[in-house]
């Protein structure tokens, strides 16, 4: 029996399979209102027979946004927009949702990444960053302006407000961005984070801000709704963060009562000098899998069905997260559920599209 293919759980939100669809920024929103595109790319993405679809990287204020088409969940208007693409989707597909709920620090005020990714000028409607420290991710950008302890309680209070309108709608997972150069990663990092009081210097303290976070997210949702934390294991840069502080991230995360990590990596130096490779990351996930009990979501270069079910079998994760792949094959869990000789769930409507030999592999969505 396939490994890949077999139920799981991430907390009490029980997965049919062990596919995740990673979180990809789409840059299509309007002043942080889900738009039409997202009504067709996670409608589709919904049909693929995954396990779990987690919504792009969302801002839980305006000036967290990487660019301004970022999507959001600060206000009313950004969640009632969600609120109806959801219902559509849900319609037709019983997929759970997760969403990743973040802020992007000094790496905000960007141009999206097909107008160059720039950082964007007040005049060319860009806006003041914040960090833990006011040093820019690249040399020629805006410093950032260091946030106060009386910014730090209102961010954690953002975090916590988007995250109780997620859960209002239905979303049943969140995933917490502390990753790829973003403002928690940067709070974790000593490249970045310069401060000189309790939230700077120490590992220790490096880690406080993100871990608060955390828990005032965690106690202000219900049991039912797993919260995890995305992480990069390492800045890939000399004197950065690394898969050893990783380890101890993560393992205060499961004290606190994290129901996963997802372990990605880099984003927070221009320095960075990546090895890049099928799988490049999984060796970092199974280093902090060794090291704590909760689950471990593995992403990077996976693109092979057979790739995936060998990376569950080897221990290196306990779920496989996807995302180019799937943008480039939304229908791949149908595929490698074909190949690794498991079933996949589709709508009605395309149970008929099964090619001669495969019949069985598709199963309809709907009970």
């Amino acid at each position: 029996m396939s490994l890949l293919f077999s139920a799981t759980q991430l907390g009490k939100l029980t997965l049919d399979n062990r596919i995740v669809i990673a979180p990809m920024c789409q840059y299509s929103a309007e002043n942080g209102k889900a738009s039409a595109w997202h009504r067709i790319h996670l409608g589709q993405l919904a049909l693929s027979g995954a396990g779990l679809l987690i919504i792009e990287a969302t801002a839980v204020e305006a000036a967290g946004r990487i660019s301004p088409g970022d999507l959001g969940l600060w206000d009313d208007a950004t969640e009632a927009a969600l609120a109806s693409v959801l219902q559509d989707i849900r319609q037709y597909s019983d997929i759970p949702f997760g969403i990743q709920l973040g802020h992007a620090g000094r790496k905000a005020s960007c141009a999206a990444p097909w107008l160059g990714g720039n950082q964007l000028s007040l005049e060319q409607g860009g806006w003041q960053t914040v960090a833990p420290s006011a040093q820019a991710f690249n040399p020629e950008d805006r410093a950032p302006v260091a946030l106060t302890k009386q910014d730090l309680e209102r961010l954690k209070q953002a975090f916590v407000d988007s995250a109780q309108r997620a859960a209002k709608l239905g979303i049943q997972l969140i995933e917490l961005h502390a990753a790829h150069g973003y403002l928690l990663h940067q709070f974790l990092s000593p490249l970045s984070n310069q401060r000189e009081d309790e939230y700077g210097g120490s590992l220790e303290n490096r880690l406080r801000f993100p871990l608060e976070v955390f828990h005032a997210v965690r106690s202000a949702l219900p049991d039912s709704v797993a919260v995890g934390v995305r992480l990069s294991a390492t800045d890939w840069v000399e004197g950065g963060w690394d898969v050893e502080q990783s380890i101890v991230f993560s393992q205060q995360l499961e004290a606190a009562g994290s129901d996963y990590v997802h372990v990605s990596s880099g984003g927070l130096s221009p320095q960075q000098k990546i090895t890049v490779g099928p799988g490049y990351q999984l060796p970092f996930a199974r280093d902090i899998r060794k090291q704590v009990k909760i689950p471990v979501i593995g992403v990077g270069l996976i693109t092979e069905p057979k790739q995936a079910e060998q990376a569950l079998q080897e221990g290196d994760a306990d779920l496989i997260a996807l995302a180019r792949a799937v943008l480039y094959d939304p229908r791949w869990p149908w595929h490698a559920a074909a190949e690794l000789g498991a079933q996949a769930k589709a709508p009605p409507q395309y149970l008929r599209s099964e090619p001669h030999g495969l019949k069985g592999t598709l199963i309809s969505n709907k009970e």
